[in-house]
């Protein structure tokens, strides 16, 4: 996926679950929010991108919508506070950040809502996903991008991928379920030395819990997910909304609304369906991987 994208970045998690709550509570104030905004001397704007979860969360801000939504249960204050710094901790304090120099935004928002997430569900027309890739693997793709202008550039992006893959692994790990092109296990990035041990590290990956690999054969012939590859994620928390990044030619979108993650979920579907099944998937990657014995 472009890693220099401008796409506008997403909400995260917390933030909209944060959001939702508020917006609940405007809407049982029987408040516009114009009238918020009139109580929180803000623009309309800004009270639309709190309830959206796009941008952090004051906590005086916070305080003073709590005031004007005239909310006095104490416990509810107190929890809608203590989500409000855990989702301002999330924003701020994760690993990706120190990494800034050489991550676009839209990928740093990637990496934080893969830090959150239970499920991803990928296709990928050309590329290994990032999560599976070996370390040679994302250096020979990141010399091939030219849009990095040193050797010590590329490493720290290569050492991003590799800490990315801690979340397979651990407490709560990542369930992951990629469906790849036929052309992901043809395409020789950087030749045989790199493809053999990549492809063997896939086959090995998709033998681990939490891991489903299928390969999506050139003889099905066209599909709806040809078109370029996708993720939805999926989030723990109870009510958490699925969230969708769509790559095109120039850069990454994100989808939160319920009709535009649903279509998505259901190319997901219809890709995984047409696909072969886990195991002959395996064997189709064993006998590529043969391939590129050196």
């Amino acid at each position: 996926m472009p890693e220099k994208s401008t796409a506008s970045s997403p909400s995260t998690v917390l933030g909209r679950q944060l959001g939702e709550e508020l917006r609940n509570l405007r809407d049982a104030a029987g408040l516009t929010t114009a009238q918020a905004a009139e109580a929180l001397d803000c623009t309309k704007g800004k009270i639309s991108r709190i309830e959206n979860g796009r941008v952090a969360l004051r906590l005086p801000d916070l305080a003073a919508m709590l005031l004007a939504y005239e909310v006095k249960d104490t416990q509810l204050r107190e929890r809608l506070t203590s989500l409000a710094r855990k989702a301002n901790r999330r924003r701020r304090d994760g690993w990706w950040n120190q990494y800034g120099a050489v991550l676009a935004d839209t990928y740093r928002d990637y990496i934080a809502l893969e830090a959150m997430a239970a499920t991803i569900r990928t296709f990928q027309a050309q590329l290994v996903p990032g999560l599976l890739q070996t370390p040679d693997y994302t250096r020979a793709l990141t010399v091939a991008s030219q849009r990095w202008d040193s050797a010590d550039e590329i490493e720290k992006f290569v050492q991003v991928r590799i800490t990315r893959q801690e979340r397979l692994v651990g407490h709560c790990p990542l369930n992951l379920w990629a469906v790849i092109s036929e052309a992901v296990l043809l395409q020789e990035v950087g030749g045989a030395k790199v493809m053999g041990p990549q492809l063997q590290y896939l086959l090995d990956a998709s033998d681990a819990p939490g891991i489903t690999v299928q390969v999506l054969p050139f003889s099905r012939g066209a599909h709806a997910s040809m078109f370029g590859p996708y993720v939805v994620m999926g989030f723990p928390e109870d009510g958490a909304l699925d969230v969708v990044l769509a790559d095109t030619p120039t850069n990454s979108l994100w989808m939160e609304r319920e009709p535009e993650v649903a279509r998505y979920k259901a190319l997901f579907d219809a890709a995984r369906t047409s696909a072969l099944s886990p195991a002959e998937s395996r064997a189709v990657i064993h006998r590529q991987r043969k391939e590129y014995r050196v």
